[in-house]
């Protein structure tokens, strides 16, 4: 079973090599790599190229934002299964993708997802964050839950049959597509109580007051469009929903690879 590994970049030098190391580094044989990048000028399309011999699929031009990238990537994988894995993340350790194939071995399943972590992007070693998910269950969605989105691997016929991400969503057209695929269409999940994806703080819905501020109120336009029931209450919620994820902690942090 071929599984398809999305990225998307722009101008994203600082970070991009770890993410393309990090899939190179992956113990499961069958891995293609896409990557979409936005037309950067600052040494991200440079450093791809040093890594062509493993990436099944390249292009580089502008687009309208990070989810029209990952539809573009969508559309180019011919993997069974598809996942995300931007620019400024990396994978937990190199069984990463061992593990989701063996989630997928099983014919019934549609999608599955794990935990992740934030770190420090001045100091890697430090996690800030810990988003520890659950299993899917209805009312999830309407107290603000979602999946790890850069965690979340889906059988690719879903995306044919159910749609890819929403641009009309430019913060959180992943929480609508997680939200439509698991709570809309029923998609059969798995959750996998590991730590997959290490990501960098500061992401564009979460960089600033105003930031969160507008993703939220994407989060909530989301559910209306979803006609999933949720009043006023549903942002508050849904923000004092992550506070738990500042202190709580994995048991270990064995095996998760360097940030450095």
């Amino acid at each position: 079973m071929k599984i398809s590994v999305v990225t998307v970049s722009r101008n994203a030098a600082g970070t991009i090599e770890e993410t393309l190391r990090s899939v190179r580094s992956q113990n499961y044989p069958q891995v293609e790599h896409i990557v979409v990048d936005g037309g950067s000028d600052d040494g991200t399309v440079e450093i791809i190229e040093r890594y062509r011999d493993r990436i099944a699929g390249f292009v580089s031009e502008p687009d309208r934002g990070i989810y029209d990238a990952m539809n573009k990537g969508i559309a180019m994988a011919s993997g069974e299964v598809v996942g995300t894995l931007n620019a400024d993340d990396v994978y937990a350790d190199e069984t990463v993708l061992s593990q989701v194939a063996q989630v997928f071995s099983d014919p019934d399943v549609d999608a599955c997802y794990a935990d992740l972590l934030y770190v420090d992007p001045q100091n890697p070693g430090k996690i800030v964050r810990y988003w520890r998910s659950c299993e899917y269950r209805p009312g999830l969605f309407e107290k603000g839950w979602m999946p790890a989105h850069p965690t979340f691997f889906v059988r690719r016929d879903m995306y044919a049959k159910w749609g890819g991400y929403d641009p009309g969503f430019p913060r959180q057209a992943d929480f609508e597509l997680t939200m439509r695929f698991l709570a809309i269409h029923r998609l059969r999940s798995v959750y996998v109580p590991r730590v997959w994806v290490l990501m960098h703080t500061g992401g564009v819905s979460n960089r600033s007051l105003a930031g969160i501020l507008k993703g939220n109120i994407e989060a909530y336009r989301a559910c209306k469009k979803n006609r999933l029931r949720v009043n006023v209450l549903f942002i508050p919620r849904k923000l004092l929903s992550r506070v738990p994820q500042f202190f709580a902690r994995p048991a270990t942090t064995h095996g998760y690879a360097s940030r450095s």
